[in-house]
């Protein structure tokens, strides 16, 4: 089918604002090839609110981020300070993956604030999630999450703590985007994010089913160790028990903001941890605003 670049408008006098691909980094800190979703990806986001990458991690590098969460998690007293983060080690390259990196350029980075030098979207937050099953208790660490359905009903927020979805004829922007890598597999109904597919854009209040956590309104996944979940935040979701008694839940789990606003604050990891990343990697942690904030690039693009 035939595709037109949207109409999208620039700061002043309604006029469209250039074209902007060759603005999105198109290699990640780590030098690798960014991945842009297909066409099927963004209709799917678009349509779903949430999109699963199944086995993205594998062999040795599913197991080098496996064995860091479980230090992070287990063996967090035996760290540095300054270790004790998602972000120092090797599971930092997680928030940067090509896959992440495609999917944010699309829907999330404000491309005025994008160059190859930057990224055009920041983290908000970042940690760690282990689950235990009942069974399994005594074994572990546990940290079971209470079912908490929230936000949905994002398309006609009104923007401000970008909890919300804006739609246009071909362009989708999810402002408040999270990932989720799940570290050892996930069974059905058995412990997955679950989600509302398509609350990002209902207009009606939620019934009163949303309450139920078995109740067919929820969508949930199962997947593989190494599958990447990518969710907007204004879709309705919820922690859900950990029952799986096969292994345990390990994910790590980021949360993006715009790099010109922000529901959160900036996150401020440690000099000495943004000092041993790559310089591209530290553009996620920028200060929060537009004048003069493309790294590499002339900021008056957007005049």
């Amino acid at each position: 089918m035939a595709t037109q670049e949207p109409y999208v408008v620039n700061k002043n006098l309604g006029e469209p604002m250039a074209p902007y691909g060759h603005e999105l980094p198109t290699h990640n800190a780590d030098g690798d090839p960014v991945i842009e979703p297909t066409a099927e990806h963004k209709y799917q986001f678009d349509k779903d609110g949430w999109i699963l990458f199944p086995a993205v991690l594998s062999g040795d590098e599913l197991e080098e981020m496996r064995e860091a969460a479980l230090q992070l998690h287990f063996e967090r007293d035996s760290l540095e300070e300054r270790e004790r983060t998602p972000l120092a080690g090797p599971t930092q390259r997680l928030f940067d993956h090509p896959i992440v990196v495609g999917i944010l350029n699309e829907f999330m980075a404000n491309p005025s604030l994008s160059s190859q030098e930057c990224y055009g979207f920041s983290l908000g937050g970042c940690g760690i999630w282990y689950r235990t099953a009942p069974s399994r208790r005594n074994e572990g660490k546990n940290e079971d999450r209470a079912f908490v359905p929230h936000n949905g009903n994002g398309l006609y927020r009104l923007p401000g703590d970008v909890h919300y979805y804006q739609a246009f004829p071909g362009k989708g922007h999810s402002p408040h985007t999270r990932i989720v890598w799940e570290l050892n597999p996930v069974r059905m109904r058995q412990g997955g994010t679950l989600l509302v597919t398509g609350s990002h854009k209902s207009v009606y209040t939620a019934p009163d089913e949303i309450q139920d956590p078995d109740s067919t309104v929820w969508s949930t996944y199962e997947c593989p160790a190494g599958s990447l979940l990518i969710f907007a935040e204004a879709v309705t979701h919820s922690a859900n028990a950990w029952t799986n008694d096969a292994n345990d839940r390990l994910a790590v789990h980021g949360l993006y903001n715009p790099v010109d606003s922000g529901f959160a604050p900036p996150l401020n990891p440690d000099e000495k941890t943004l000092e041993q990343m790559p310089a591209m990697r530290r553009t996620l942690f920028r200060d929060r605003y537009v004048a003069g904030n493309v790294v590499g690039a002339d900021y008056t693009r957007l005049y």
